[in-house]
């Protein structure tokens, strides 16, 4: 293909229709990119963030499963120059090929076709909307072009004995750029030439040539047995034809990174990785960091004020210590400690919050105990609660909690006393 003078021509696919069943309770009410992240961000925020730091300003969004929250979230705070032509939009599904919902992520780009005939693109980057990172897609798409393959993998380097948690790419030994065969999760595979104790994972974000993408998930949607997956089938059909190269995450550098946080990639998919990465968050020397100024995360958080921090004598004291604390906060003589406070939650006195993530508008009442728990939007803690120290009594009031036993309310519960 002659690419336009310039440089090519980009559109960007953000996949967002993940149902996110391992987050539950967090996805009862919400797709899995919508589940908010670090006070005051979405998890969509950080794949919209890092393709727009990239320089590509054409974006569509595929939603599917309880796409409200979602929608509204990218109507509000994804809004570009529509007189550059720049804009982010949220596609749901539209049955535009036959009377089915999107049977998987492949499916959901054919079913969408008319967004790559519409906007002619060369290259078009394809990524997931639920992970936190930070990538500079432009690095890799400079690498697939000159690499003349029809997809391009991104790709994690890990442990060699994790091999079988993971769809593992195996590479060329004399071209550890070219995938030799996709491998689901094998026990024993090869070591990467240049490091025989790791494999690459794949970190579910591609680059295709426009016209490969269209013609395999085309030739896809008639291919008896497929899942219709991204991973699972169009790679794999790629890779048959010669046609696939993978991208070493490890090479890609952002503005303003560092040594500490380059390769940072975390898959937030169970209430345990979710609840890490926050922890991580409020950590004294945190992995990831959220204050590089260079490759911002853009997201809004409305017209809350500053956070406030009342009462300071006679055993009541409002702090927050070791947390993150976001606008419209106010803590009135409690103290938090290794926690994640999101918008407009309200503290009371005497209240003691630790190592906990807490969603927007809760209120949280007065001589309250709270730890190692995440408790979701709008929930009232009534007077004396304790959560996340009894697990069967978190259970019996319908809470969830995980075997590493962190408590979950979910959105709007009812606490009881």
């Amino acid at each position: 293909m002659a690419y336009r003078s310039g440089g090519p021509k980009v559109l960007a696919i953000v996949l967002a229709g993940g149902e996110g069943k391992r987050l539950m309770p967090l996805t009862r009410d919400r797709a899995k990119p919508a589940v908010p992240f670090g006070g005051i961000y979405r998890l969509i925020d950080f794949a919209l963030s890092n393709v727009v730091n990239s320089g590509y300003l054409k974006v569509v969004v595929l939603t599917q499963y309880k796409s409200h929250s979602l929608d509204r979230h990218i109507t509000k705070t994804w809004r570009m120059s529509t007189m550059l032509g720049n804009y982010v939009a949220p596609i749901p599904a539209q049955q535009r090929i036959g009377k089915s919902w999107y049977q998987g992520s492949a499916d959901a780009i054919f079913q969408s076709l008319n967004t790559i005939t519409d906007e002619r693109p060369d290259i078009v980057v394809v990524v997931g909307a639920d992970h936190v990172y930070r990538m500079d897609f432009s690095q890799m798409v400079d690498q697939h072009l000159a690499s003349g393959a029809g997809v391009t993998v991104a790709a994690i380097r890990q442990p060699r004995s994790m091999s079988d948690q993971f769809g593992v790419i195996d590479v060329e030994p004399e071209d550890p750029t070219r995938i030799r065969a996709f491998l689901e999760k094998p026990a024993e595979p090869d070591g990467l030439p240049d490091s025989p104790d790791e494999i690459l994972a794949s970190m579910g974000n591609y680059v295709f040539t426009a016209e490969a993408l269209v013609d395999a998930v085309t030739a896809d949607s008639t291919r008896e047995g497929s899942d219709h997956d991204m991973g699972g089938d169009i790679v794999p059909a790629l890779v048959e034809q010669g046609a696939a190269s993978v991208y070493d995450f490890k090479n890609n550098v952002v503005p303003g990174g560092t040594e500490r946080d380059l390769g940072y990639w975390r898959d937030v998919g169970t209430i345990d990785s979710y609840y890490e990465a926050h922890m991580d968050l409020v950590s004294i020397h945190p992995v990831f960091n959220l204050y590089n100024y260079d490759w911002p995360l853009y997201t809004t958080y409305g017209y809350y004020p500053p956070a406030k921090f009342v009462h300071g004598a006679h055993g009541r004291f409002g702090e927050a210590l070791n947390s993150a604390v976001s606008p419209g906060v106010v803590i009135s003589g409690a103290r938090v400690n290794g926690s994640v406070i999101s918008p407009d939650v309200h503290v009371h006195s005497y209240t003691e919050i630790e190592n906990s993530v807490i969603l927007d508008g809760v209120q949280i009442r007065r001589n309250c105990r709270i730890q190692r728990s995440i408790i979701d939007k709008n929930v009232v803690v009534p007077e004396g609660t304790s959560i996340g120290f009894d697990r069967e009594a978190d259970l019996a009031r319908g809470f969830s909690v995980t075997d590493s036993g962190i408590t979950v309310v979910g959105k709007g519960q009812v606490v009881g006393e």
